[in-house]
């Protein structure tokens, strides 16, 4: 029997997981794997960057959880610093340059893995390109950020601004704060984080003022302004400010990087992401799966397809295409939108949706907040933790929580990720049997405190 020829596209969590699973399931007598990475690392963790770049994880290497040595060792034909450039779908190959001689050559397979993960949206301004803007979404991008960062470290007066309060932008301007920097965050929306509600992203806000970073709402940048070596030197908004700047981070988001498929012709969401069945397997197309921040998943509580990027995600999905790409079987049913973050002491996350997700999805419901604590009040550790919680009018359906307070806090949103993915009501979540001690709670969890105000708002509501 032919060996069959298996080519991933991407060197990072979803593709590499998914090479690994599939090497497992089936020896190189059975399939040839053959990957391209266009960066220079493989199976690192981005989201411990700005822990990297704030200096709590000593060097760039401890993020790194499989070196490409390593996966060769697994007989993984893995080609670093190869771009795919174009897929032949009718002939069955790849187009790949080695973006340091700039040879080109094709590559057939019989099963093909996109995993070409997302980008940092760097929006069309002038001044974009100056030396000194980055976005981070990568570990080569981490680099080029660190390598900026000291060139001029030990310099009195440092200036960074940071465009955008999503995840990376506050993880970024905390990372900054610790380096030295004077921080600025610029971003639109009312209140920073808004993947929480406004009312919930002002404790974040208070909290980042409090740790010195200036954060100004409403700001529109509308350029980068370069001094006469091209380098940044401050950054203007729509109302004619100016904040200088030496560095500038663009903590805006994230898009899926698709444009090969798109080329292809594959199948897009509304997001761009590559749409896939439950096995990862791109709809229309047998022999074709992709996985990890350049897809749309279902989201299971709007019943819609999202594009969610996050690694836990991505090394699940790889997990699934390596059991199709082996032979086995495994399926990946969607997700309910859990993440966590902090800043400084503050401690953040959302499970589920927000009110403007709800109301996009045509669902009635109502929401409670509440102010609780860590633990037992009395407990010389307890801190101020507040949670808000939306459930479905009718029928009572939980339909998100979020979550800020002190430490201690933000893991208690798995508690409400698990009953989002269960389906149950926020009557059911009041009947849950927490633990309970108070090094760890109050009598009563904060979780069901909101749970027991949601209840009596949906009565109320009628």
């Amino acid at each position: 029997m032919a060996t069959e020829r298996l080519v991933v596209v991407g060197g990072d969590a979803a593709g590499m997981s998914a090479a690994s699973q599939a090497r497992r399931l089936k020896g190189p007598a059975e399939l040839e794997i053959t990957a391209f990475e266009r960066g220079h690392f493989t199976s690192y963790s981005a989201c411990g960057i700005p822990y990297w770049v704030g200096g709590q994880v000593p060097g760039r290497d401890d993020l790194i959880a499989r070196t490409p040595e390593e996966h060769r060792a697994r007989d993984i034909d893995l080609r670093m610093r190869t771009e795919v450039v174009e897929l032949d779908l009718d002939g069955g190959r790849v187009r790949t340059r080695d973006l340091d001689s700039g040879s080109e050559a094709w590559t057939g397979y019989d099963k093909l893995v996109l995993a070409t993960g997302a980008r940092p949206i760097r929006p069309r301004l002038p001044g974009i390109a100056a030396h000194g803007v980055h976005g981070v979404q990568t570990l080569d991008d981490g680099q080029r950020l660190m390598d900026t960062l000291e060139r001029t470290e030990g310099t009195e007066g440092r200036r960074a601004v940071v465009v955008g309060a999503g995840y990376i932008g506050v993880e970024m301007a905390e990372a900054l704060v610790a380096r030295g920097y004077e921080v600025t965050v610029l971003h639109r929306g009312p209140q920073p984080m808004a993947t929480l509600d406004p009312d919930m992203g002002t404790l974040v806000h208070t909290a980042m003022n409090r740790m010195g970073i200036r954060t100004v709402s409403g700001a529109e940048v509308t350029k980068i302004l370069e001094d006469d070596r091209g380098a940044v030197r401050a950054v203007a908004t729509a109302a004619g400010d100016e904040y200088p700047a030496d560095v500038v981070v663009l903590g805006i988001g994230v898009e899926p990087r698709t444009a090969l498929a798109r080329g292809a012709g594959l199948p897009l969401g509304e997001s761009g992401g590559v749409l896939t069945d439950l096995s990862m397997r791109v709809r229309g197309h047998e022999n074709i799966w992709s996985g990890g921040d350049c897809v749309e998943v279902l989201d299971l509580v709007a019943g819609c397809m999202r594009h969610i990027p996050l690694g836990t995600h991505a090394n699940k999905h790889g997990q699934v295409i390596g059991s199709g790409v082996g032979g086995g079987y495994a399926t990946f049913p969607g997700v309910v939108g859990t993440a966590v973050s902090k800043v400084c002491d503050l401690e953040i996350a959302r499970t589920g949706l927000r009110e403007k997700d709800a109301l996009a999805a045509g669902l009635r419901f109502v929401t409670a907040t509440i102010t609780s604590t860590t633990t037992a009040g009395y407990y010389p550790t307890a801190a101020d933790m507040t949670v808000k919680m939306l459930a479905e009018l009718r029928t009572g359906r939980l339909l998100g929580v979020q979550i800020v307070g002190g430490a201690g806090s933000a893991k208690r949103v798995d508690i409400a990720a698990v009953a989002l993915t269960a389906g149950m009501t926020v009557d059911q979540v009041v009947s849950l049997d927490l633990g309970y001690a108070p090094p760890f709670s109050p009598v009563w969890d904060p979780i069901l405190v909101a749970a027991r105000k949601t209840v009596s708002a949906l009565r109320a509501a009628g």
